[in-house]
């Protein structure tokens, strides 16, 4: 999901172990096998069992409700408002709604014609293995997001990092796209690293999106192959590989903006959800 402010930008693939749609990238593409290493462990889950959004795992964003999202996005993210974010029969389910809202109820909203959710967890991992089990949206102008950001509060974007583990846009159904961004690798600059793939039915079933991240690379996949991989190769330093600290995963979906809404949004075809049947995450034991 890139990130960047619409008054001030602030500036969002080797063998294996977007905005506009011209925006997106390619360049990185491997097709190899994405296996989760026998040694790893179980380190943190959400199987979505209870009846709510679990605070000890997740947190709502909404901070920029009133002045707007980036990307020129069009949605207002709400906090515990089951329209937008509900866990029920196991599943978490993050919804897109054409509405407006009361102002006298939700004084952050910023006049949008949109509503839907945005979490992020309440803790961050560095390295391992990441498994979402999901279903995406299909109306056009959806852009449904599985991504990380730095833990570390006050980080500048790009020069923290950002692993977009999967992006979608709901005017291109059955392509699924994967992006690092540094302050060296980023769209702006024409120089982003990241890999598509073509996936029938992304929109209908579930399938698994996965990461496996080291020291020395990123492989970005889903059910079991990657796509992309991006080694820790390249010199630069931190502005080339930023990815040596605590990450923390975001779940959203957005509507409209630069790359979901570049076709135009299809309010007929609201209200789209984005289901997540479980995140799970395995980390290799230290050596």
């Amino acid at each position: 999901m890139r990130q960047y402010l619409a008054a001030a930008v602030l500036i969002l693939a080797a063998p294996a172990p977007g905005q506009e749609t011209s925006l997106s990238a390619d360049n990185y593409r491997v097709d190899v096998p994405l296996e989760r290493p026998a040694s790893a462990r179980l380190v943190w889950r959400d199987e979505f069992d209870g009846d709510r959004l679990d605070p000890a795992r997740w947190a709502y964003e909404t901070e920029r409700n009133r002045d707007g999202w980036y990307n020129h996005e069009r949605q207002y993210y709400a906090a515990g408002r089951p329209e937008n974010v509900r866990v029920a029969g196991g599943q978490l389910t993050i919804t897109a709604r054409s509405e407006r809202l009361d102002p006298a109820r939700f004084a952050d909203w910023g006049g949008q014609a949109y509503t839907s959710g945005r979490i992020t967890s309440t803790m961050g991992w560095r390295y391992g293995f990441y498994e979402v089990r999901a279903r995406l949206p299909c109306g056009r102008g959806t852009w449904p997001a599985i991504w990380m950001l730095p833990q570390a509060s006050g980080a500048r974007w790009p020069d923290g990092g950002e692993i977009d583990i999967m992006e979608h846009v709901g005017f291109d159904p059955e392509v699924i796209h994967a992006t690092l961004h540094s302050a060296l690798y980023v769209h702006t600059k024409g120089t982003q690293r990241g890999a598509q793939r073509t996936l029938p039915g992304a929109c209908g079933d579930f399938h698994r999106y996965q990461m496996r991240w080291t020291p020395k690379a990123i492989w970005i996949g889903v059910d079991d192959r990657a796509y992309l991989r991006v080694a820790n190769d390249r010199p630069g330093g931190r502005e080339a590989w930023p990815f040596d600290t605590p990450f923390r995963l975001i779940l959203n979906l957005a509507v409209g903006g630069d790359w979901g809404g570049a076709k135009g949004i299809d309010d007929a075809a609201l209200p789209q959800a984005m289901t997540v049947d479980y995140v799970r995450i395995w980390q290799e034991p230290a050596r």
